[in-house]
């Protein structure tokens, strides 16, 4: 297929979204007439700046404050750091002066971030069924109870998701919890919807933080109730129709389910080179999703080729990703055309790529592999780890963070 029409300036952000709608806008959610953005701007230029002001001071007292928003701690790096803009190194080096029990608690989520890509990368599902395990079903004679579209906390944090693309972790453990625990969802669903909306959607992250919480590893599902709304966001429990009546006042009567381990064996295919594989000389820098900043080994080893996006037609067409998706990773491309030629195209990347030999830095994710085999590779360069994966076996986020150099 021929290469999509130039990006325009990322500065302009109407031209960014028609951008989108004509091009993309039919393998969105919403459809080519309805492409927004959301809370976060794409592009290097912004995951510079969020970096340069990424103040973890207090993060280990307000990481989990849902309301009001400007006490919160939550850093909103994600979504730069789950598209390469900044990298987990980065992330890491860049709080080394914060207050002892702050830089910690952050560092654990880089580190919780670590081992969920260690875990997807040598899972040949994905995760998506690792821990063989069944959410808890609620209990009672009347079976699931009702779902409240009345309740404030659960009706802001939808209008959150849908609209910013982002939310704080307390509140996406609410969601997940309402959906499996109380209710008796699927997580594989609820975790396909979220995965559709959020900026951040890492199928890695993702998938473990939904697990976690209906209590894969623990046997013991996380509880959302009352109470929690009411110590880290109360004005939605003062503002709900539903306060005098909540529906969930008290915590979920659902039976725990059995403890389980991940026991994801030693070694795989997950980690990629230790270095740069060559076999031929590349005419093109191949980028991924997963990698799309100025530090991709791939792109700062060939300053003067060409840069090559695909997007991946038939994935997305099943996916129905929301268009803000689509905006943020159009606005990264529009950002990296400003310095670099970008040819962006629409297809399957082995045909979009075929008689081109490229430059390319591994993605610890499945459909890298399947897609780099038919694809003539002529460099491949390694993944940044934070932590490079070992022959350690994956039975659980402690067990391995005890094993690792930097905890």
């Amino acid at each position: 297929m021929p290469s999509l029409p130039p990006l325009p300036d990322v500065d302009d952000r109407a031209a960014v979204l028609a951008w989108v709608g004509a091009h993309l806008g039919r393998l969105s959610l919403e459809g080519p007439d309805d492409v927004r953005a959301g809370g976060h701007r794409g592009g290097q230029a912004a995951a510079d700046a969020a970096l340069a002001t990424l103040d973890v001071a207090g993060y280990a007292r307000s990481r989990s404050t849902v309301l009001p928003e400007q006490r919160r701690g939550a850093t909103r790096m994600s979504p730069y750091i789950r598209h390469g803009l900044v990298t987990l190194p980065d992330a890491w080096d860049a709080v080394a002066d914060a207050p002892t029990s702050d830089r910690r608690r952050y560092r654990d989520e880089l580190l919780w971030q670590e081992f969920a890509r260690h875990l997807y990368a040598r899972t040949p599902a994905g995760l998506a069924e690792p821990l063989r395990f069944h959410p808890p079903r609620p209990q009672g004679s009347q079976g699931s109870p009702a779902w409240s579209d009345e309740m404030a906390c659960t009706s802001w944090l939808r209008e959150e998701l849908e609209g910013e693309g982002w939310l704080v972790n307390q509140t996406r453990m609410w969601w997940a919890s309402h959906w499996t625990v109380r209710h008796g969802r699927s997580w594989r669903e609820g975790e396909d919807d979220f995965f559709r909306h959020l900026l951040d959607g890492s199928r890695a992250a993702n998938r473990l933080g939904w697990q976690w919480t209906v209590g894969a590893g623990t046997g013991k599902p996380y509880g959302f109730s009352r109470w929690q709304v009411e110590k880290r966001a109360p004005q939605l429990c003062r503002s709900c129709p539903l306060r005098d009546a909540c529906p969930i006042q008290g915590w979920p009567d659902a039976t725990p389910g059995p403890r389980t381990s991940a026991d994801v064996g030693a070694g795989g295919p997950g980690a990629g080179p230790e270095g740069v594989v060559r076999t031929g000389d590349p005419e093109a820098v191949w980028l991924t999703a997963e990698s799309l900043g100025d530090a991709d080994p791939a792109l700062a080893a060939h300053p003067d080729l060409p840069v090559v996006f695909v997007f991946d037609e038939p994935l997305l067409r099943s996916l129905r990703l929301s268009g803000k998706r689509l905006v943020f990773l159009a606005e990264c491309l529009a950002d990296l055309a400003g310095r670099r030629e970008v040819d962006v195209r629409l297809g399957r990347p082995p045909e979009e790529l075929a008689g081109t030999p490229v430059a390319v830095t591994f993605a610890p994710v499945p459909g890298f592999g399947r897609h780099s085999r038919s694809v003539d590779v002529a460099h491949l360069f390694p993944w940044p780890w934070l932590e490079r994966p070992t022959d350690q076996r994956l039975t659980s986020y402690s067990a391995w963070r005890k094993g690792v150099g930097r905890a």
